[in-house]
């Protein structure tokens, strides 16, 4: 009699066994892709970013208001790209190049013009 009061039980810790190892391959499949996903925010450099980020926000010595705004802010996602700001970008890389080549002339030019007058200590002199 013994033995039939010990098979219920034994049929019921079976079926929680196979309940618990259900569970745990559900547990293991997930750790699985949770593991592969933080390996590739590792290789990607996302996880580094994302902690100098918030370092740099635990070492601001007055906290914004915003931590969201700090983080975008630093993150470089605070506006979205504009096509216009793309344009002015490239304008200001234009006009950059141009400004060197004036400075460049002018220089020429003033030495080219220093051949030309008379030292400054003969223009007293007169």
């Amino acid at each position: 009699m013994s033995s039939a009061a010990q098979s219920p039980p034994a049929t019921v810790s079976g079926a929680s066994y196979a309940a618990a190892a259900v569970t745990m391959a559900h547990y293991k499949a997930a750790d699985s892709k949770r593991e592969q996903f933080r390996r590739y925010l590792e290789k990607s450099g996302v996880l580094d970013t994302l902690t100098k980020v918030l370092v740099a926000l635990y070492e601001e010595p007055e906290k914004p208001n915003s931590a969201l705004d700090f983080l975008k802010h630093h993150l470089g996602a605070a506006t979205p790209e504009n096509p216009e700001i793309e344009l002015l970008r490239l304008e200001l890389a234009e006009m950059k190049e141009k400004y060197e080549a004036i400075l460049e002339e002018n220089k020429k030019l003033k030495t080219k013009l220093a051949q030309y007058e008379p030292p400054q200590e003969e223009k007293r002199a007169e």
